[in-house]
């Protein structure tokens, strides 16, 4: 799941809590992903131009510390969210929002003005590299890094680095946002920096700048360290027509209007999944949940890249085919048809209001069990040995589960042995495991979710 942090969405439940509130909030977030068997969080890091983390390249968020000055809370909150995550055997992607500067004014934001930016930001010393948008509408305007200025993108790029190479991330998450969306028909005035490094039409231009972005941070990921993932969640529609090679959709374009061109990412590997938005319901004249999925599924294929689906928990009860309870059900089946390799939901609230019970329906039926991270086969691989000396011991109705850590073992995953089969139930990152009484064993992982031999059973 998403756990939106921009306006304190989702978390904090408001700014300026205390080190012990925020994270009392976060093990509750935890406590809701355990409850649905996910494997991995996605964690909102920097939502408008700030940092979730002591950052030379960004003010503190005002998300965090409930104030527009970029006042140091006194703690680390990134580091301190990994830990608790790891703790639980789950994965934790950094979910970055690359280009904006400030979140606007309606929700709670400086928007577009100088003088409401925290001290130590970096458009004030670098004005040349921002653009307002829109500027017809003061509620609605906001500050963007410009993604056509070469140096605003390194800059954008070193501030997420500096993220990498200091915290145990295990992936870098973006969601849609790049070139803003359009508002009112207004274009973005980035005619100085068109001026400076443009040429050719400024739509493909901007693309171009985009695709630079994705795939430089692709590159430099991995260079600081190979095992880190690089994903993002695009709007759900590349192009419309079928001649063209899209959808056969009638929505909005990510290629056009936000310059993404999001299938050309996949094809050439600069990402190592993709999560498009399939925020809508199935049958929908404009943009049918079931004609992009197999659209999506047809461009991970052969790509090397992992396709999970973003899932619209938030539009539950909301109209429509959306009054259904089973609508998110009846999509999630769907996409078990094809090659999906899992699922994000959007968002971490809406699965703890469940709206007319419909995520429980599906948690019944699609998350009743545990499930492990599905590897990748271009990241680092070394699969630890099996662990050893498994013990299973009675703690009244249950058993204590102990054993000795393999070497190079990030996770553990713990099955029982029914028969002749062998269930996961669980995925550890410690040496120890609670459950009922049976039999059981353990293999190890590494931290790419390679799995090694499993354990003599015992129990």
């Amino acid at each position: 799941m998403w756990l939106a942090t921009v306006s304190n969405l989702d978390f904090p439940s408001r700014g300026g809590l205390s080190r012990e509130q925020v994270m009392a909030e976060y093990r509750g977030w935890l406590d809701l992903a355990e409850q649905f068997h996910h494997n991995a969080i996605f964690v909102q890091v920097r939502p408008t131009g700030d940092a979730f983390w002591p950052s030379a390249y960004a003010p503190w968020s005002q998300w965090l510390t409930g104030r527009l000055d970029g006042a140091d809370p006194g703690w680390d909150p990134l580091a301190e969210m990994i830990a608790e995550t790891h703790a639980r055997g789950l994965e934790f992607h950094a979910w970055f929002n690359p280009f904006r500067g400030a979140q606007r004014a309606e929700v709670g934001g400086p928007g577009a003005d100088w003088e409401k930016l925290p001290p130590n930001h970096p458009l004030r010393d670098h004005r040349d590299w921002a653009v307002i948008y829109p500027k017809a509408d003061e509620k609605l305007s906001a500050f963007y890094f410009d993604p056509g200025i070469p140096d605003a993108r390194r800059f954008v790029q070193d501030a997420i680095l500096e993220a990498v190479a200091n915290y145990d991330l295990d992936a870098v998450h973006f969601d849609d946002f790049f070139y803003p969306y359009p508002v009112d028909d207004e274009d973005l005035d980035d005619s100085a920096s068109f001026a400076a490094y443009g040429e050719g039409r400024k739509a493909d231009w901007r693309r171009a700048n985009v695709d630079t972005f994705v795939r430089e941070m692709d590159e430099r990921i991995k260079q600081v360290k190979p095992w880190v993932k690089f994903g993002i969640s695009p709007f759900g529609i590349w192009k419309n027509a079928k001649s063209a090679g899209g959808a056969g959709t009638h929505g909005l374009e990510a290629y056009r209007a936000i310059y993404a061109d999001t299938r050309k990412w996949v094809r050439e590997g600069w990402v190592d999944y993709i999560v498009p938005q399939l925020y809508w319901h199935i049958g929908y004249d404009r943009a049918d949940y079931a004609a992009l999925l197999p659209w999506w599924a047809d461009q991970a294929k052969d790509a090397g890249v992992q396709l999970y689906i973003g899932q619209a928990d938030y539009r539950v009860g909301t109209g429509g085919a959306w009054d259904s309870p089973s609508e998110l059900s009846k999509q999630l089946a769907l996409a078990r048809e094809h090659e999906v390799s899992g699922f994000v939901h959007f968002r971490a609230t809406s699965l703890r209001a469940d709206t007319l019970g419909a995520q429980t329906r599906y948690r019944e039926r699609f998350y009743s069990a545990p499930a492990l991270v599905p590897t990748m086969e271009q990241l680092p691989a070394a699969p630890p040995p099996a662990p050893q000396d498994l013990t299973v011991t009675p703690a009244g109705d249950r058993v204590e589960l102990h054993w000795q850590g393999s070497p190079g073992a990030a996770h553990y995953a713990v099955y029982r042995i029914d028969g002749d089969r062998a269930n996961l139930i669980g995925q550890v990152a410690s040496t120890s495991f609670s459950g009922e009484p049976g039999s059981y064993c353990v293999s190890a992982l590494d931290r790419s979710w390679n799995e090694g031999p499993a354990s003599s059973p015992a129990g």
